[in-house]
């Protein structure tokens, strides 16, 4: 890909998650039913935008458009309204960790937020359900730590505590 492009998708990337997270903001600050509209649109929008950079260039890894984008190609990945899209992905993710040029969080977090979205138990424990603030269920728990820790993730307990303080 030509490094001007490379450039330009990873700009597009960043500022369609900076446009998602100031709508989500003001859904926290005043959720109307305006408010929520907008941010169900920009992530459509966002998705869209995504499967467009997908079908054309696959997925948009670090050794690609950078660090930053790439991890905001799978923040709009997982806010995208469609399962199918993100189960696709995920196993391009996938293959992308497995050839060193994508981090192996971002499989973590995509294969659990597939699982959880399809009724399975996660892998990493890295959904929390907001309503219990204890991860969704997770496969094999006594090897949980060790898993993450093979990815880059600390271990859960430090995340859960790292949640209760920002919460």
């Amino acid at each position: 890909m030509l490094p001007g492009l490379a450039a330009a998708l990873a700009r597009e990337l960043v500022r369609r998650v900076d446009d998602d997270q100031r709508a989500t903001e003001e859904v926290h600050r005043s959720p109307t039913p305006a408010a929520r509209r907008c941010l169900a649109t920009c992530r459509e929008s966002n998705a869209e935008a995504l499967r467009a950079i997908v079908r054309r260039h696959a997925w948009p890894t670090a050794a690609l458009v950078g660090a930053p984008a790439s991890t905001a190609a799978l923040m709009i990945l997982l806010h995208a309204p469609d399962l199918a899209f993100q189960v696709a992905c995920r196993d391009l993710i996938a293959q992308a960790v497995a050839d060193g040029r994508c981090p192996a969080p971002h499989h973590a977090y995509i294969a659990d937020h597939c699982a959880v979205e399809l009724g399975q138990p996660q892998f990493y424990g890295t959904r929390i359900d907001p309503l219990t603030c204890c991860p969704y269920p997770v496969r094999r728990p006594e090897g949980l730590d060790e898993r993450r820790r093979d990815v880059g993730l600390a271990p859960l307990d430090e995340q859960l505590r790292t949640l209760r303080l920002s919460g």
